[in-house]
């Protein structure tokens, strides 16, 4: 694990796929030992497991991962660390949800059949072999900030529309007589969890996936060996990072939440806190006015030294 000395507060994203039998018993010890070592983020719990992004002291965030290794079936829970110069969440959830990360096929068991994972350092081998293909289960605004070279992009709004895709694709994937390999790819490792547990449902049998993540590839894999092109979008307020987990360049845009280039914020459609030209046809005149008055109150607040009551991070995890 990567020190990442000079960063006062370290950033842990988490998860494990594993059996809660009463996830609202688990809730609210959790929840009360984040609150009382200062910790922030996100925490979701589901029958499969647990999932989500917390950044708080050394100390605190240590205190917490050993309790939820303490949790049924997570001794082996996996977790990526970074660190923040300043707090990336403004408060602390734990929520109860059906699954940790959503993908709406309920017969899905990571913990029965999955892909083989690949090591960060062997990854490269594997996505340049020609008989392999590359998917990238993101979300279609995460994709666009950064990618593997010569990846697929399914153009998914959702992780959820990830097995209409695939069902649609396959013919054009796999072709006739085909046995490809394919490897995919998220962020920190639990969509590929999913995905390829679905394509061992579907029938592939050779399926692959990053240990670790696009965040572990970027934390091991030195920046002149590497085959990832741009930054990586993270589920909190540092919003993307490169290679080294250093911070990226881009913003929020605090309307919709899709990362906003430097390109974007020249684009007459970006008004900040109310627009960006990826969400200014999304949304109406009315809601611009309110996300106007909303970011007014928030600037007022901050000039002031005070947290505004409607202030709020709106924390996604991986999915």
């Amino acid at each position: 694990m990567s020190d990442h000395s000079g960063q006062p507060l370290r950033v842990a994203a988490l998860y494990r796929f594993a059996r809660f039998e009463d996830c609202a018993a688990l809730r609210d010890p959790l929840a009360q030992l984040c609150e009382e070592q200062g910790i922030r983020g996100t925490l979701l719990l589901a029958p499969e497991g647990i999932n989500g992004t917390i950044a708080g002291s050394p100390d605190g965030i240590h205190a917490v991962l050993d309790h939820i290794r303490g949790l049924p079936d997570c001794s082996d829970l996996d977790v990526k660390f970074s660190g923040a110069q300043s707090m990336p969440f403004h408060r602390m959830k734990v929520r109860l949800k059906r699954e940790i990360v959503t993908m709406g096929q309920p017969d899905i068991d990571p913990r029965a059949s999955v892909g083989t994972y690949v090591q960060p350092e062997d990854w490269n081998d594997l996505i340049s072999d020609p008989d392999t293909i590359v998917i990238d289960t993101r979300n279609d605004y995460e994709v666009a900030v950064g990618s593997f070279a010569g990846a697929i992009d399914p153009k998914t709004a959702s992780f959820r529309d990830f097995p209409d895709w695939f069902r649609q694709q396959r013919d054009s994937l796999l072709g006739e007589g085909r046995t490809p390999k394919v490897a995919m790819y998220c962020t920190g490792g639990i969509r590929c969890e999913k995905s390829t547990a679905f394509l061992k449902q579907e029938g592939i049998e050779d399926v692959f996936h990053l240990k670790g993540g696009i965040l572990k590839y970027l934390e091991t894999v030195p920046a002149e060996q590497s085959l990832w092109e741009g930054e990586c979008f993270v589920f909190d307020q540092r919003v993307t990072i490169g290679h080294g987990l250093a911070q990226g360049s881009y913003g929020l845009c605090h309307a919709c939440r899709r990362p906003v280039s430097e390109t974007d914020r020249s684009s007459p459609l970006f008004e900040e806190g109310v627009s960006c030209p990826a969400c200014h046809g999304e949304r109406t005149e009315e809601q611009r006015a309110s996300y106007r008055e909303r970011h007014r109150q928030e600037s007022l607040a901050a000039s002031e030294g005070r947290a505004h009551v409607g202030a709020r991070m709106h924390a996604k995890t991986d999915d």
